[in-house]
């Protein structure tokens, strides 16, 4: 079998899971016979995994992508689980950003609000200040280099404890 990019990427965050002493079991995310892609439940939660190779633009912020056809697969496994964190892996910098759930939810509402509609693709940018917690936001509308709304801040040191608190 070959692997794959995000077999590698992934794999890194998952091994940081399976070393935590509070790990007991990792199964795919699977309801009704229906396979959900990079969901995984990790003893009574939920987490999905994404990654950005490297920080881009002049800000050096890492794009996570979400289309709508995922964000529709991510609400159904949302439905199905427990503390849902998105676990977004900076390969270049190495470091993996938890993301709960309900915050992508409420960064994506501020985006549809600020335009007024929906969108086919969103994209939720991340940024690493040195010695200091991760940012996260989406970009303002018809605006280059603009978070829109105030940048949420996630510990760098969140995860992978959170899945296990």
């Amino acid at each position: 079998m070959k692997i794959h990019d995000d077999h590698l990427y992934h794999g890194a965050a998952l091994t940081q899971i399976a070393e935590h002493k509070q790990f007991t079991s990792i199964n795919a995310l699977e309801i009704k016979g229906k396979h959900f892609n990079n969901v995984y439940v990790i003893n009574n939660h939920l987490i999905h995994l994404k990654y950005a190779s490297k920080p881009r633009g002049s800000l050096k912020e890492y794009q996570f992508t979400f289309s709508s056809e995922h964000l529709e697969m991510l609400d159904k496994a949302n439905e199905h689980g427990n503390n849902f964190i998105l676990c977004l892996v900076c390969v270049y910098d190495r470091e993996i950003c938890a993301l709960p759930y309900k915050e992508l939810v409420k960064l994506l509402a501020l985006r549809r609000n600020a335009t007024g509609r929906n969108e086919e693709q969103y994209v939720v940018l991340l940024s690493l200040p040195k010695d200091s917690a991760f940012r996260v936001s989406v970009a303002a509308p018809g605006k280059r280099r603009v978070a829109l709304g105030k940048e949420l801040k996630i510990a760098r040191n969140k995860f992978p404890n959170c899945l296990f608190n």
